[in-house]
């Protein structure tokens, strides 16, 4: 890796600027390359040149005159860029050097957020990019450091999986206002326009819904352990809702199962609400919201001494158990979260290097595929 290429590419572009002021000896008033010109030099965005410019001027090294240009500053105080970075941006015509997008995520417990990683990390790295990825651990606070962070690091964008609550993080609104660009993944914020990739959590819902009515199951939970009522659950319960009243069945409000905090332990199940739920068979079958938690639910039936699928049935959002589809053993809904984190990502360089009008703004959604496996069959006679 050469010297330039760990250093981020807006202080590149400031380095530049400040050697060929000292170099051509450029007097106060004369003008510095375009924003065009040093758009095309570095392979970067309008936002990255600008950021860079305006850093420049907040240290009163170079005057931006609106419709006019950016220049040499009246008085000013050029500190030289350090002679390996000068030399590297002096001889860079041609080349693209390696930009860096910060990634923001929850956690990485589980197989989804791994495989939403690993397609980022492939889209980015075929473009000649690297990431850098910091995680929330769910919490707003921590979500609004580690943007601010990536920011001052460098990043030329965000791709975020963002916390939902209530109290919308301003760090977000705060870069739609401006005009960083970024892309949110999974989850949205209602009543905020802004590039958004997901899955359809709705059709996700109905295609669980509809595969067990078919095999005879009439009395069906769905459970969510998040700590949050997260727009991305509340889309999922609403489906699951739709999908019964096409059945035409009514909808029973204890068998939507979300008031509960995750299980930590497994030797504490028996003291755990669902268990109590489970082992007196309100239910012949759960939709669970998460992977982690349909594992749970597995384990908290085999418990109770229940056989799945004989006596309960399982359908998973996403695969909890293997990384290689075809070994796993439970129904789940396939939201190709790995083609949701490519898709990003090329949202995301698609914004950067202009090809993005940047009023308008994208909304994608996955369609799902239900995987039938083992955790799932014909509900039990009673």
């Amino acid at each position: 890796m050469s010297t330039n290429e760990r250093i981020p590419l807006y202080q590149q572009i400031q380095d530049y600027v400040r050697h060929i002021i000292t170099t051509e000896k450029m007097k106060p008033g004369d003008r510095i390359p375009t924003e065009k010109e040093l758009m095309d030099q570095f392979q970067v965005s309008k936002i990255t040149v600008a950021n860079a410019l305006t850093g420049l001027a907040n240290e009163k090294l170079i005057d931006r005159v609106p419709g006019k240009g950016s220049f040499v500053a009246e008085e000013n105080d050029i500190v030289p860029a350090p002679r390996a970075t000068a030399i590297a941006l002096k001889g860079r015509e041609g080349i693209l050097a390696t930009g860096m997008v910060g990634v923001v995520m929850p956690s990485i417990h589980d197989y989804f957020a791994i495989r939403l990683v690993e397609g980022i990390e492939q889209a980015l790295s075929e473009k000649g990019y690297r990431s850098m990825v910091m995680f929330t651990q769910g919490r707003l606070d921590k979500e609004k450091d580690a943007i601010k962070e990536l920011k001052a690091l460098g990043a030329e964008g965000l791709l975020i999986f963002p916390v939902d609550e209530e109290n919308y993080n301003e760090e977000i609104l705060g870069m739609k206002l401006s005009g960083f660009p970024f892309v949110l993944i999974d989850r949205y914020l209602p009543g905020v326009e802004t590039h958004y990739i997901a899955a359809d959590g709705r059709r996700g819902t109905k295609l669980a819904v509809e595969h067990l009515w078919e095999l005879g199951h009439r009395d069906i939970a769905i459970c969510s352990d998040s700590p949050l009522q997260t727009v991305t659950v509340q889309e999922r319960i609403e489906g699951y809702i739709e999908a019964l009243k096409d059945k035409g069945s009514l909808i029973n409000p204890a068998h939507m199962i979300t008031d509960f905090q995750p299980l930590s332990v497994l030797k504490d199940a028996e003291t755990h609400p669902l268990y109590r739920y489970i082992v007196n068979r309100m239910v012949t079958a759960y939709i669970s919201l998460n992977g982690r938690l349909g594992v749970q639910i597995y384990q908290m039936a085999k418990q109770a001494g229940l056989r799945v699928p004989e006596d309960v049935s399982i359908v998973s959002f996403d695969d909890p158990t293997s990384i290689v589809e075809e070994f796993s053993i439970f129904t789940h809904v396939n939201q190709f979260e790995r083609d949701m984190g490519y898709q990003a990502a090329v949202k995301l360089l698609e914004v950067l290097h202009g090809h993005e009008e940047s009023k308008s703004y994208s909304k994608i959604l996955i369609e799902p595929e239900l995987m039938i496996r083992q955790t799932t069959g014909k509900a039990p006679q009673t």
